[in-house]
Formats: structure tokens, sequence, C-alpha cells
């Protein structure tokens, strides 16, 4: 007989409670009291397990699965019993795939056109997802599924990533019963800011004890998987397994690195060449597919600095290293599966790339990639990155390698990661494994495929409806198809007939085996580039059925094709929030000027002991103008030690602390130089007021500035900072209050660097509200500010 939930209404969530039924008795003995039995939620015997693995910044040409001379040797176990998908697509950006990857619908349509850090309050860019879109991890969970992801998030709006939320759209908010991982777009995978669930955790050792986050996350995702099976063996599980890798900074143990020594010593131009042949011979791309032309703007490996080429073969080496050790990783996880006896009845999606390969490391590559961001690449001169080339790939690095290997890692395609338009952006390799749902084993499916189709393909293998409603609430239909019609039928005809693609204005349509596409702007032009009026662009128009790898422009020679295709965009457009197109970067930073909300507000901020991990969108800007921090200690008897408040870490940031008794200070220029102001005298024991003054050689970005020390107003020391970061200290580091973990900002630190008195506030002020004639906060004055705030 059907249990009740068996014969329910499933495109309706939750699955609605139904009353009992029968006699209504009055005593519990009575032979006519029956109740049915309780039965949870589950969802149909047949669902599979699911496994979904999606890396970030890989490009088409990267993995050795898809033709590439990366070792991945389990991406290519997976495809040897599975599938391989040649034609996927993704949206050419974080965000916005994990977004559509996640809810089945286009990225716009959930408010991803961007990043997070760059939401505006247009509806498609907003960085909300709209209740009327509930993520796949939800569905499943209410239809009776154990769900848990790992690793990066990166789709939480900025504003509710401090410790306070709200955690809506935190992991756990979004249908998650388990989270372990980051929260922003990338991680230091030696000194991670990580989450379980949504409370901070540290590591639980050091890089030099063995820790890397790659391991750590895969431990947490074996062990996940192992209570699961021993606890809830009835009910199938939804795995969401989403490393940081390969996105910068490239961090991999040096043994791994060393694997690769002189493999690409003959650069980019050979590179791409191999993989060519490699992708012919391993027939991931047709015999009659060309090799397209490398765009003019990245120069010829012959044309780069012979002293230079050290550091650039090493910057391939390390990123070399780093996928192929997260492929191993991915492996511990396939072997768990395999141990468990579930593997087989895992439906697995292994997605090698969230987009192209990252073409934002600058020409030269980067020991720092916060440099480039900061507009500052000048600093990183050749000799500077040659000083520091035994450390690319190591703890103290946060490192990015150049363009070239990125265009290269995209062969046989133009452009790379950003670039919406052209295939080197959006195309990555999937493989799907699932042997108790398919019959085919090793083959190769080249329908048009994308990110958005993964979604309605695991409702599909699960045997369970899309809802119309859930939690009272109509959905918008889900716009992925699913892929299950191509699994035992490599002939199947081509479901997924139109596809958009638009990121910061670079875009462009797939209909029917056409492209139109244009190209917009420069994805390592981060900051200042001179880019046309979109109406000014040049669309490009491909055959892609006859010609893969778009290589040969057709505008000319079809305009009426190409016209249809234009149109054909801005209707997708209009209809997927594209609408308004939104090139904007640097304003997009500004929330006065994207519209979004800002957590904090004004010129002031008082912080207290204890808070921590605050994300620099939880925390007063003090970049760019003149700033004041003070804070109130008690000093112990015998003197304190330990941080008062530090911002940042090893890549870049400032603290306040207190060494030998001695008020510090220093601000950490991107790990180029750090500058350092201390007082000879020691802080007397009793309550203190120590403050630090920051007056700001502007106008401008990133000047210098004076920095004099105080305390209880009088003054103890000063010197300069010669230069300051303009946009952003750390993606992932954040601000700690008496203490600080992670990659830290100073070299100097004692150690353990927790403050050892007692910090009952930190004042941070900025601006005119930093000027105090006595250099002192009285209470009248910490009272003033506190009403204000009300």
């Amino acid at each position: 007989m059907a249990t009740p939930h068996e014969t329910a209404r499933r495109d309706v969530l939750p699955v609605p409670d139904r009353p009992p039924g029968g006699l209504v008795t009055y005593d519990a003995k009575d032979p006519d009291t029956t109740f049915p039995a309780i039965t949870p939620v589950r969802p149909p015997e047949s669902a599979p397990n699911v496994l979904v693995v999606l890396l970030d910044d890989v490009g088409f040409g990267a993995s050795s699965a898809f033709g590439g001379v990366i070792h991945t040797p389990h991406a290519e176990r997976l495809a040897a019993s599975g599938l391989k998908f040649n034609r996927f697509h993704t949206t050419a950006l974080c965000s916005p795939t994990r977004a559509a990857l996640l809810s089945g619908r286009n990225h716009h349509m959930v408010g991803m056109g961007g990043i997070t850090e760059i939401a505006t309050s247009a509806p498609g860019y907003d960085s909300r997802r709209p209740n009327t879109c509930a993520p796949l991890a939800e569905i499943l969970k209410l239809n009776g599924y154990s769900t848990a992801q790992f690793g990066k998030c990166h789709e939480v709006p900025v504003w509710e990533t401090s410790p306070l939320g709200p955690f809506d759209n935190w992991p756990t908010g979004s249908g998650f019963e388990y989270f372990y991982g980051f929260i922003g777009g990338e991680a230091h995978q030696f000194y991670p800011a990580l989450y379980e669930g949504t409370t901070p955790v540290e590591p639980d050792r050091t890089p030099a004890e063995g820790y890397h986050l790659m391991g750590d996350m895969t431990d947490k995702a074996i062990g996940w998987v192992r209570r699961q099976k021993s606890l809830m063996a009835d009910k199938p599980f939804f795995a969401y397994f989403a490393p940081g890798a390969t996105h910068a900074p490239h961090h991999v143990p040096a043994d791994w690195i060393d694997r690769y020594a002189g493999r690409f010593d003959e650069g980019w131009d050979a590179l791409r060449e191999e993989i060519f042949a490699r992708q012919k011979q391993l027939g991931v791309i047709p015999p009659e597919a060309k090799l397209t032309a490398r765009p003019a703007e990245i120069p010829a490996w012959s044309e780069m600095p012979e002293e230079l080429k050290p550091v650039l073969r090493r910057q391939m080496e390390v990123y070399a290293a780093f996928l192929e050790f997260t492929d191993h990783h991915v492996g511990r996880l396939l072997d768990a599966l395999e141990d468990l006896g579930v593997l087989d009845d895992t439906l697995v999606y292994y997605v090698i790339g969230d987009n192209g390969a990252s073409a934002e490391g600058t020409m030269n590559g980067t020991y720092n990639e916060m440099i480039n961001f900061n507009g500052a690449a000048a600093l990183e001169t050749p000799e500077f990155l040659l000083a520091t080339l035994d450390g690319l790939g190591g703890p103290d690095s946060y490192n990015h390698y150049s363009v070239g290997w990125a265009h290269a890692m995209d062969t046989p395609y133009q452009w790379t990661k950003q670039v919406a338009s052209h295939f080197g952006g959006t195309r990555n390799g999937a493989i799907v494994h699932w042997p108790r749902g398919m019959t085919s084993r090793g083959g190769m499916r080249n329908q048009f495929a994308h990110v958005i189709d993964i979604a309605p393909t695991i409702l599909e293998a699960a045997g369970l409806p899309e809802p119309t409603y859930v939690h009272g609430v109509q959905q918008t239909p889900m716009q992925g198809v699913s892929m299950r019609y191509s699994f035992d039928d490599e002939e199947a005809e081509e479901r997924h007939e139109t596809q958009y693609f638009e990121m910061f204005g670079n875009r462009g349509v797939y209909h029917r085996g056409w492209t139109a596409v244009t190209r917009h702007k420069t994805p390592w032009l981060l900051v200042g580039e001179d880019v046309p009026a979109f109406d000014d662009d040049v669309w490009e128009l491909y055959d892609t059925d006859n010609d893969w790898s778009q290589s040969e422009d057709l505008a000319a020679t079809h305009p009426q094709k190409l016209h249809e295709l234009q149109r054909l965009f801005l209707i997708e457009a209009a209809r997927n929030n594209v609408l308004p197109l939104d090139d904007r970067a640097a304003e997009r930073i500004d929330p006065v000027v994207s519209g979004r909300p800002q957590l904090v507000t004004g010129n002031r901020q008082r912080l207290y002991a204890g808070m921590g991990r605050l994300s620099e969108h939880s925390v007063v800007s003090i970049k760019n103008a003149s700033h004041a921090v003070t804070a109130e200690l008690t000093v112990p008897d015998g003197g304190a030690q330990g941080v008062v408040i530090a911002q940042g870490g090893s890549i870049g940031g400032w603290s306040l602390y207190v060494k030998d008794g001695r008020l510090r200070y220093c601000y950490n220029l991107f790990g180029v130089q750090r500058f350092y102001v201390g007082s000879e005298a020691v802080l007397e024991p009793g309550t203190r007021q120590v403050r630090m003054e920051f007056a700001y050689d502007g106008p401008g970005l990133g000047k210098g500035g004076t920095v004099t020390l105080f305390v209880d107003g009088v003054q103890v020391g000063e010197g300069p900072v010669a230069a300051t970061a303009a946009m952003i200290f750390s993606a992932d580091d954040t601000c700690d209050v008496g203490r600080e973990d992670g990659a830290l900002v100073a070299e100097d630190y004692p150690t353990p660097n927790q403050f050892t008195g007692e910090v009952h506030w930190v004042e941070i002020d900025v601006g005119e509200d930093a000027r105090d004639a006595d250099h002192h906060l009285s209470p009248e004055e910490l009272l003033r500010v506190a009403i204000a705030r009300q």
C-alpha cells in the first residue's frame, strides 16, 4: 500500500500534512483507536544520491579529461564510466554561475547579473534571489533529501555578510542543512575565514602542520556523507562540493608544484598548440575544429621580457599543481562514496570550472592579486616578482598567473573569464556519472547545455516534479532543460535551443547552432578602461554547428542572420532582467552610487571586545581619508601584550597592537611593504585610552599619510606611511577586536597575539569626525556620539 507521502502532491512544498481521518475515540485502549504510522517525507525510492562538484576558474583546455596537460585522473576516472559534455556552458563569472546552477534559472532572473560585491538596485543585479525562485537544495530538502554544501558560497548579499546576518541567503537559509566553507568570492587556502553553518570557525592546524583548505573541506564532506549514510540510510543526499580552487590565490603544497618543474618552459603559445592537438586526439573537439588566433591585446610568449620568464613559468607550474591537487581531493570524496557502496547510485556532476580561466592577474601575473584590484600593478616590478618567485603558491603569497596562461587554459577558444560573448569565457567541460541511471559508458555528448540545466536534470532523475508553490509562494518556472534525454541517446536532438549570455556588457546569444556575440570590456582592465557606447560595439556572427571554436566571423556575409540574432538577444535580455546593461566597474563598488543597502553608514563606528570576523562591508571604510582609531583598554599589573584591533591580513591591512608593553601600529601595503610606528613609553597599568591618528596626504586615491600615536591624549609616536590601499584590503581577511586570526597584518606580534588586558571599546572615526582637539574621547563625547546613532 502506498504511503501518504507517496501519493501526496509534490508540486506544492512543503508537502502538506494531512489530518488523520476515521473515528475519534475517547480511550486510547479502545480497539477502534487507530492512527496511521508517522511517515517521514521521502523522495521516490528510485531517487539517487546527488553530488555536484563545481571547480572555480578552470578553463576548457586545462584538465587532462578535456585534452589539457594538467593531470586530473579522477575526472578521467569518472568520464571513463560516465559521459563527457563538451558543449556545456556557464555564465562567465562565479556568483552568477552558482546562482544559476542552484536555481535552474538564468542568473539575471535571480538577481545575480554580477558578483555580489558590485550589486545594484536593479532587479537583475541586486544579488537577492527572489522567493519566487526557490533553490534546488530547498526543493530537495522539502522532498526528503539530506543536504549539505562545502566550500565556496559567494551568493550572500554583501550587506548580509556580518556575524548578525540576516542568514536567509546563507547556505543554511537556502536549503542546505549543513554548511562548511567560506562566504566570499575567494579564500586564502592556508588561512581561510571559515564558517560551520553561520558560526565562524578557525582551522585546526597551521600551514606548517599541513593545513590546506582543500584537504579540510574534503575531510568535512567525507565525514558528513558517512554520518548521513550511518544515521539516515533510507534518505538520499544532495552534496554540493564547491572548492575555492582553482580561483586565485593559487595555493598548493610545494611538493605538488615540483611535479611540474620545467613543464611549461616553452611558453603559452606552444602550450596552446599542444593542448589543441591533444583535444583532437581525445575527441573533445572535432577534427575540423580550428585553433582561434591569440587576441592582439595578449603578447606572444616571445615578446615577454626574458628576465621575467622564470616567474611566468613558475606561475603556471603553481597553477597546474593546484588543479591536480584539487582533483586529488575530489578523488578522495569519490573513494569515500565507493567505500560506502553508494557511488554507482549517485548522480555526479563534475563541472570543471564556473567560467573560463581567469585573466585578472595582469600581463605579468602577480604575487598578490589585491595589488591589481587596487589599481597599483606598477608596484610589482619584474625585480619584485623575481625576488618573490620562491614564495609563489606558499602561505605568504596571494598569487595569480599571467593573462597569457589564462588564454592558453581556454584553448581552443577566444578570450577568458568575464567575456560572456565568447566560448573562452563560458564553455566548461562537464562530466556526468550515474552507472545505475544510464547505460552509456565513456561516451561524449555534444548537445548544447547550460548550467541552468543541472537543476531540472536532478529533479527528473529523482522523479520529482518542479514545484509550483514553495512556502506559499507561486514559483517562476525553471528555465533550464533536463539533460537526461541525452544520457542514453548520443544522437538525440538538442533540446536547449536558445541561450543568452551577458557579463559587464560582453554579450551574446546562441540559437540553433548560431551565435551572435560582441565583446565590450577587457577582463584584466579592472579600473579605468575606456569602453565604447553599447550601440558602438561590433557584433560577430558564428555558425557554431560548423565552426566549433568561433574562428570565422560571418557577420559581413550573413547580415540578415546577424540582425535576427541581435534582435533575439534583446528579446531574451528584456525577458530576463538583463536591461539596463551595466558596464560600470569601480562605481558599482560604492553602495551610494549602486543603490544597494549599506550595513554601516556614516563616519563613525563603535566596536567592542570579542567582535570579530567582520568583513570589509561590516566596517566603516578608512580608505582615502584621514581617520582615527581610539580604544579604551585596561592594562593589567605587569603590562599588556597583543592586538587591540586589526583589519585585513598578510596581503594588506592595518593593526593597532601592544608589544613589550608599548603601543604599536602597522600599515601593511599589499604585503610588499610594512610601515611601523611605535612608542618608547610603556603603557602603565589601569584604564588607558590609546589613539592612532592618520593624516591622509590627499586628495586622490591610495595616497600615503602620517601616523601619530597617543596615550591618554599625550603623543607617544609618529611616522610616515608612503602609500595605502585605495579599494580593498582583502576578499577574505576580516576585522577582529582583541586578537587577529588567519594570515597576520604585522610580522612582529607577540605569540599568542590575543590582548592580555581588556579592550572595552574601539571607536573608528573618519574625515571630520576624526578631529579631536585634545586627542582624547571624553565620556561626554562618547555619550553624544552614542545618542546621535539612536
